[in-house]
């Protein structure tokens, strides 16, 4: 999608007269004869493609995989071979400049997860309605006789569900049942604790999608939850930075308002007697809307104090209309919260916090002007 309409290559294989793919038309073309998993939502896409990955590859399971971040354990993010199954991230972005439609609607699952829809990527989807519309596309593509988990308290998902004809068997799922000791998080399988690493209900609902899924392809509950209790997470998805025994710091690749709402929730939930500093970067189009930033209303609510930092040069970037820190700190509309433009004033701020029973969560898909985070939560945590 980053190559842009006029690329001297894509004008010369059009001028050649050349067959042309679109990357997901590539990958469906290298799958049409293997068991295609795909993962679609509006988050957790990444986590969830992650933990199904984690448990085929600790059972020995043969396959193949399209996931969006860099995981532990593998050197690279596709892999095509002669494995008989493909496990598919399944983005909702457009597949190219010259074709314009979701990536994940060119894949024909056989077994797929719908993790829940929040509105995003508004610069091509510029109202919910088609947003949700492209699931709904989605979930009549998969294959006869095929398989669907869904978040069961995502209303969009259950409306598309209870109108579907497709000849599919469809499953909701919830939070799986857990408690939290010590700030590790406890899950019960066959009568037995399981200590797992990961934490925050959202990551409960992608475990249980993943379970649903490895299920479908053989692995039993007992060989699940064994591979799972080693499984740390994608790459920036609740990624610690550094811990002392007085607090803890995490960066996430959150930055749409249901991602943001949800990892300072867990991490909030996780540690109850710590205050929780959390700061947000607005770096994608969306977030940088003034059309979209109401969304973020609420978003950092269970943050005790919550900083949102913008770049004016990355609005220019984008050739978005400026938008001023009053307009983001009305969105957010927090009782403690202060908005900055300029890196420098925010690192300021956060070296003037005593991090004695707080923790820290930094929030962004950008890098927070080439802030080095562990070298900044290694400063903070240990002055």
């Amino acid at each position: 999608m980053h190559a842009k309409a006029d690329n001297p290559e894509l004008l010369k294989a059009q001028e050649l007269g050349l067959k042309i793919y679109s990357y997901p038309e590539f990958i469906y073309e290298q799958s049409k004869d293997k068991k295609r998993v795909v993962i679609g939502g509006s988050h957790g896409k990444t986590t969830t493609t992650a933990m199904i990955l984690h448990v085929l590859n600790a059972l020995e399971i043969d396959n193949d995989y399209l996931v969006g971040a860099q995981l532990e354990g593998f050197t690279r993010m596709v892999k095509l071979s002669a494995a008989p199954i493909i496990v598919i991230e399944g983005d909702e972005y457009l597949a190219s400049p010259i074709v314009r439609e979701p990536k994940f609607h060119f894949y024909k699952p056989h077994i797929a997860i719908l993790t829940g829809v929040a509105w995003d990527h508004i610069n091509v989807f510029p109202t919910f309605e088609n947003y949700v519309e492209q699931f709904d596309i989605f979930v009549n593509k998969i294959e006869e006789n095929g398989f669907l988990a869904y978040y069961k308290n995502d209303k969009e998902l259950t409306q598309i569900v209870e109108k579907s004809t497709q000849d599919v068997r469809f499953q909701a799922y919830d939070t799986l049942e857990h408690s939290i000791k010590n700030g590790k998080t406890i899950v019960e399988s066959e009568g037995k604790e399981v200590e797992l690493k990961i934490f925050g209900e959202h990551n409960l609902q992608n475990l249980q999608a993943a379970k649903l899924v490895c299920e479908e392809l053989g692995v039993n509950e007992s060989d699940f939850y064994k591979a799972i209790q080693t499984f740390k997470g994608a790459s920036k998805r609740l990624q610690l930075l550094k811990e002392t025994k007085k607090s803890i710091a995490y960066k996430d690749f959150a930055h749409a308002p249901s991602k943001v709402k949800a990892t300072i929730k867990a991490l909030g939930r996780q540690y109850p007697d710590r205050k929780l500093v959390a700061c947000v970067e607005l770096h994608t189009f969306s977030s940088l809307n003034k059309k979209f930033l109401g969304e973020y209303q609420g978003a950092m609510d269970e943050a005790d104090v919550a900083f949102v930092y913008f770049s004016e040069h990355t609005l220019k970037m984008k050739k978005l209309p400026a938008i001023t820190k009053e307009e983001v700190k009305a969105a957010f509309n927090h009782r403690n919260i202060e908005v900055f433009t300029d890196m420098k004033a925010l690192l300021k701020q956060l070296k003037a916090i005593n991090f004695d029973q707080k923790n820290l969560l930094m929030m962004s898909s950008g890098t927070f002007d080439q802030t080095n985070l562990d070298d900044l939560a290694a400063e903070l945590l240990t002055k």
